[in-house]
């Protein structure tokens, strides 16, 4: 961890000069606050989903209703974790000009605060998608008596580069429900 103002701050794990909001297909993992077991269970290699697990799969199948240009693939809603692949396709993005970074050459990180127009994600961004899903699951939460629901702040994102990959990473997906007594105590195992 690096210090900033004399302050722990957590390092991103996104690429430094990607923009998250140009074309590409995103394998994203979300967990729920300290892993808890919020969206069911699994009994014989199969989901069973609870309440705000039916919720969560309801409005990830709906992001593209809310998300211009984006699309779902395959995806999974586990007890404390959702599992699922985001496809951004912006038919005005698809030039070069979609590939340079956010961040100018006049981007000063000593003054964050100065700065936060240049460093808040853009809309149609991956992390807009996410925000958005994770603020829709919460505020169903709270208005339908489940206030203790809360999501960990981060996500984790993998980014897609090659058909191969994307076999695999669909082969996890559908698999994950069966490797569930071998992952659910298994934080490393999350991320595939």
């Amino acid at each position: 961890m690096t210090l900033f103002k004399n302050k722990y701050r957590v390092e991103s794990n996104r690429l430094a000069n990607r923009d998250y909001s140009q074309n590409g297909w995103y394998f994203v993992t979300i967990c729920t606050y300290e892993r808890q077991w919020l969206f069911g269970d699994v009994v014989n290699s199969q989901v069973h989903l609870s309440e705000i697990g039916k919720i969560a799969a309801k409005f990830w199948a709906e992001i593209p209703q809310h998300s211009q240009n984006t699309y779902i693939d395959a995806y999974v809603i586990m007890p404390n974790h959702v599992h699922g692949i985001i496809v951004i396709d912006n038919p005005e993005c698809r030039d070069v000009a979609c590939n340079v970074s956010t961040l100018g050459d006049d981007f000063d990180d000593t003054d964050v605060y100065r700065n936060l127009s240049k460093i808040s994600p853009k809309a149609g961004s991956l992390s807009v998608v996410i925000r958005s899903y994770k603020s829709a699951v919460t505020r169903w939460c709270n208005m339908n008596g489940y206030p203790n629901f809360a999501w960990q702040q981060r996500f984790f994102d993998h980014i897609i580069r090659a058909d191969h990959s994307l076999d695999k990473i669909r082969e996890y997906i559908i698999n994950n429900p069966q490797k569930w007594e071998y992952d659910k105590n298994n934080s490393a195992g999350l991320w595939m």
